[in-house]
């Protein structure tokens, strides 16, 4: 029977949940990295037992860890990420220029083919790609070309928070940046293009054809289907069929279109799922009900999914990649709380149960489906 592996990175440390396929009986391991912002863990599509995570305090800065073994020991790896060239200045939240500088890795993207290829995206926003396991680290540059100077961070930072890896095209990426919007290349990095037409930002861009600037919260696609990308923003749920060329909103009926994650069902493209917040400023689900509302359509017709999930006093958030899907049959979906809750559905959203609870507040949730 298969196994299932959850990755959680929270403000306090990582944990490591494990079920078998039934999915109804959890494992939870020790505190691993304990006192650790522990911003992302992901395994390689190549070797499951290889897993990368990023960790960051505000003593110790920013460290990338490596473990071979799934996750039961560890080693420290490459921590150098160096700007390519003078990294120049991007603009700041008061619309001056702001010398380029690196904090931490937030997001970390196994290669779909080679077990000692990563990439990292990390603030100041930009893309580094290591091909020896994590031990050292490049940048690839030509990603601050694309109108760099423009960019400008938004209330958590200027993060490269989602990197999408396209199966079957090994030179195509997608990345999404806090707040400068959402970008590909189609020559393995060397070249970059903003891809947000159609993405409109009343209140943080006035020019509605301005290219980049749009506070992009997250970005999903269906591996069989690369070219369609759904997207969370700022506001807005989005949807593009044609590799990030021009988007289209879907909110539809939702009861509102702000919020953070945005995921895909395992077996069904047009099956997507997201977490809709009240607001910018107040992070928490509508009346107080925390609901997931799937789509099976695409976007548009929207029905909130409730069962198990608490209907009354919640003021929750769930942030950009604290949510997950494994790909058995039925598909599982997963997501956690910043109240440190992890909840799973192991029928695709129908009914909802806390594998955990009372957890530091949930940064990242990774799966890994093992054999």
């Amino acid at each position: 029977m298969s196994k299932v592996r959850v990755l959680v990175g929270t403000k306090k440390g990582a944990f490591i949940l494990t079920s078998d396929g039934k999915r109804d009986r959890w494992e939870v391991s020790a505190p691993l990295f304990p006192g650790w912002e522990m911003y992302h863990l992901k395994g390689s599509p190549v070797d499951p037992e290889r897993l990368y995570a990023s960790q960051c305090s505000g003593w110790f800065g920013q460290m990338i860890q490596r473990s071979d073994d799934g996750g039961k020991t560890w080693e420290a790896v490459g921590n150098e990420f160096r700007y390519e060239g003078t990294p120049g200045t991007h603009m700041w939240y008061d619309g001056t220029q702001h010398p380029w500088e690196f904090k931490r890795v937030w997001h970390l993207e196994p290669s779909l083919t080679d077990r000692d290829t990563v990439y990292a995206g990390v603030e100041d926003a930009a893309i580094f790609k290591s091909v020896d396991a994590g031990k050292s680290w490049q940048e690839l540059p030509g990603l601050r070309s694309a109108k760099g100077h423009l960019w400008q961070p938004g209330a958590g930072g200027m993060g490269l928070h989602t990197i999408l890896l396209d199966p079957t095209n090994p030179d195509r990426i997608y990345i999404a940046i806090s707040a400068a919007g959402a970008f590909r290349t189609d020559d393995g990095g060397k070249t970059w293009i903003p891809i947000n037409q159609g993405l409109k930002s009343p209140y943080e861009l006035p020019d509605p054809d301005a290219e980049v600037g749009h506070c992009v919260h997250h970005i999903a696609m269906h591996r069989s289907r690369p070219e369609v990308l759904f997207m969370q923003k700022h506001w807005d749920v989005m949807r593009s069929d044609d590799a990030g060329g021009s988007w289209r909103e879907v909110s539809g009926d939702l009861p509102t279109d702000f919020g953070f994650p945005i995921e895909v069902h395992a077996h069904e493209p047009e099956t997507i799922y997201v977490v809709p917040i009240k607001s910018d400023s107040e992070h928490f689900p509508p009346d107080g009900k925390l609901r997931v509302y799937r789509s099976r359509t695409g976007g548009g017709a929207w029905e909130a999914l409730t069962k198990g999930l608490p209907q009354s006093d919640c003021y929750v958030n769930v942030l950009r990649d604290a949510m997950a899907v494994d790909h058995l049959d039925p598909c599982g979906i997963y997501f956690g709380t910043t109240g440190g809750q992890v909840y799973a559905s192991a029928d695709g959203g129908d009914s909802w149960d806390a594998i955990v609870r009372d957890l530091p507040a949930v940064l990242s949730v990774e799966v890994q489906t093992l054999p």
